[in-house]
């Protein structure tokens, strides 16, 4: 069964397209208005090898917030379809990623329960247009939509550029391992039997 989904939405703020493939190689078509944000959904696409595209028309002349809050969301939610009846699935992943100084780790479940546990204290400061605040609201969206426990943490780090390329980096390759699945599991790798 192909594990794809395209979601859309629209409200007064953002009109957004996302569309995922879970068994990808990491191709992506990414327009969101934002640059540094195309730049992490792409390195997210290419090191989760989630094929991925996203199409946005957000209210940017406002700020950046609505455009990668509500991003989070679609492809949340994107994602949660994809995943289907989870299936099969690894479940867990987690990855630590550097990028020069900075050193990031990640920690992702597929649980059903989606919450954001964030560790990455990067002050206000900009990378382009870019809020850095806006790394916390993206993944808080992605994972309470997507139905994932996810884990950010901050190792080390001094660059805001370095600090959120490798958190969105360390996330990709957590969910790259979670969404794999393996043969050698059999229905819903929970002892509950659902997820």
């Amino acid at each position: 069964m192909a594990r794809v989904a395209s979601v859309s939405r629209q409200t007064a703020e953002t009109s957004i397209e996302v569309t995922v493939n879970l068994d990808g190689t990491g191709t992506s078509d990414i327009s969101t208005g934002v640059g540094f944000f195309d730049h992490m959904l792409t390195a997210l696409s290419r090191h989760s090898l989630v094929d991925l595209t996203v199409h946005v028309k957000g209210d940017t002349w406002v700020d950046d917030h609505h455009t990668v809050e509500d991003t989070g969301i679609v492809l949340g939610q994107a994602l949660h379809q994809a995943l289907g009846d989870k299936r099969g699935i690894r479940r867990f992943g987690d990855a630590l990623v550097p990028l020069d100084e900075a050193l990031v780790m990640a920690a992702v479940d597929i649980s059903g329960r989606g919450e954001l546990f964030w560790d990455v204290p990067i002050g206000p400061d900009k990378v382009g247009t870019f809020d850095t605040e806006l790394g916390h609201e993206f993944f808080c969206g992605l994972a309470r939509d997507a139905g994932m426990t996810v884990h950010l943490r901050e190792i080390a780090g001094e660059n805001a550029h370095h600090i959120l390329e490798a958190t969105f980096k360390s996330f990709a390759r957590a969910l790259r391992a979670a969404v794999e699945t393996d043969p050698r599991v059999e229905g819903i790798p929970s002892t509950k039997g659902a997820l």
